[in-house]
């Protein structure tokens, strides 16, 4: 069941910014409610562990079973566990398509590909969850090239991370190599993830 609630509510439950701008803490730096601001007991290292997992999922918006197909696929990879996780989930089309500019968010960007407004190599897929492989060239479909939805989120850009490639006038942006750790958020303990995951195993 995807998450429909508050993603500033959400985030400041978690105390980390799931939507990467870090809005959404900046007046409130503490829990929702009127108990948000107390003082906690210190979590067990269960529940640092599930805390990290949970980062990550709502960051990317992916339900609990979507995000444990792709931890299985990341421990078959050969590199690190815990990066070929992070490098798997960057993969997906709606991350793509918001790391690309395409979509100020990723929930803006899954709706984009829901809609049918994005192609890869030239085929619309309208798969939120379609995983890329590198060198793929991402597009609007040429019946979408006026929204101004779109538009709007790619005037807001400032520029592209190193790992993917967008041309504004052409409307299309390609894949071109995973991310390096260095290029992924830092406030993110994987390892706690890939000790969460292993419990379960």
């Amino acid at each position: 069941m995807r998450f429909t609630g508050s993603d500033w509510k959400r985030s400041r439950r978690l105390r980390f910014s799931t939507l990467e701008t870090g809005k959404e803490l900046v007046k409130r730096n503490y829990g929702p409610g009127q108990h948000g601001n107390a003082r906690k007991r210190k979590p067990s290292e269960y529940g640092k562990q599930l805390l990290e997992k949970q980062k990550l999922r709502f960051m990317y918006g992916v339900n609990e079973r979507q995000f444990r197909r792709m931890f299985t696929l990341a421990v078959k990879s050969s590199e690190v566990t815990g990066l070929a996780f992070m490098q798997i989930l960057e993969s997906r089309l709606d991350n793509l398509v918001y790391r690309m500019g395409f979509a100020r968010t990723r929930k803006m960007g899954r709706q984009l590909v829901n809609h049918g407004h994005i192609t890869v190599n030239g085929k619309k897929v309208d798969i939120p969850s379609y995983l890329c492989s590198i060198n793929d060239t991402i597009a609007i479909a040429e019946k979408s090239n006026d929204l101004i939805a779109i538009k709007a989120a790619l005037d807001s850009v400032a520029g592209t991370l190193a790992y993917v490639s967008i041309d504004k006038e052409k409307l299309t942006g390609k894949f071109i190599r995973f991310p390096e750790r260095g290029e992924l958020p830092q406030d993110i303990n994987e390892s706690q993830i890939v000790e969460y995951y292993n419990r379960l195993l």
